[in-house]
């Protein structure tokens, strides 16, 4: 509450640092909300694409391992799956955008040629390389999905903190401030206006003073013999 500052100059000075360095504040996390924002819809943009994209590719791997296991059987498509030897590897770094740090994954020997499966040409069939082709292409995109639905939830949990210390700012911290920069300036105004009527009373009464002084110095010089002889 304004009422519980003590209405001084040191106070006042006070005040104004804190609301100069607050205002300096709520501008710098504006822009960095804005920039946020912007880098959020980029990146809202990509994982619609691959969002898209993945969905697609699902349907397609699905489609080409049921005709592998119509065609091949059951028993050839378990089969390739278990001859392969080489499993895909998965690295994750960050990178930063904006102070966020997000997710980098990458990933190696996810596409792989056909003697790279491990069930070489004999144990293989058009069928089953195309099933592998489709679920190697759907690994990758998952890879991707998780990378950018990660930065995304990380953008947007920034951009709320954000948008809560700008509103913060905005409507409480600064109110607040302005509020007790207001009440000390009335009330020093209020003291100054105080000190100057009590200065003029304090003159008034002296020039009063003096005045009776000189008329009674008067008075007295014309009372009789008071005056000296020649």
């Amino acid at each position: 509450m304004a009422e519980d500052v003590k209405p001084t100059r040191k106070n006042l000075m006070e005040i104004e640092d804190r609301i100069e360095l607050s205002e300096r504040g709520h501008d710098t996390l504006e822009q960095k909300r804005d920039g946020l924002i912007m880098e959020f819809m980029d990146i809202l943009d990509q994982a619609q694409d691959v969002r898209s994209g993945l969905s697609d590719d699902y349907e397609r791997a699905q489609h080409k391992i049921n005709m592998a296991r119509a065609m091949e059987g059951d028993v050839a498509v378990r089969g390739a799956a278990a001859a392969l030897k080489e499993y895909p590897e998965i690295t994750t770094q960050s990178k930063n955008i904006m102070g966020v740090v997000v997710p980098q994954i990458e990933s190696s020997r996810v596409k792989k040629s056909i003697d790279q499966r491990g069930y070489g040409l004999l144990g293989s069939s058009a069928r089953i390389d195309e099933a592998a082709d489709a679920y190697e292409e759907l690994l990758e995109s998952i890879i991707l999905a998780a990378e950018v639905e990660t930065a995304m939830k990380k953008m947007l949990h920034e951009i709320e903190t954000t948008k809560r210390r700008v509103n913060a700012l905005e409507f409480k911290v600064l109110p607040d401030l302005y509020e007790g920069q207001e009440y000390i300036e009335q009330k020093l105004e209020e003291q100054e206006r105080e000190e100057i009527f009590r200065m003029k009373k304090i003159k008034a009464k002296k020039e009063e003073e003096e005045k009776e002084a000189k008329e009674a110095d008067k008075a007295a010089a014309k009372e009789p013999g008071t005056a000296t002889a020649d």
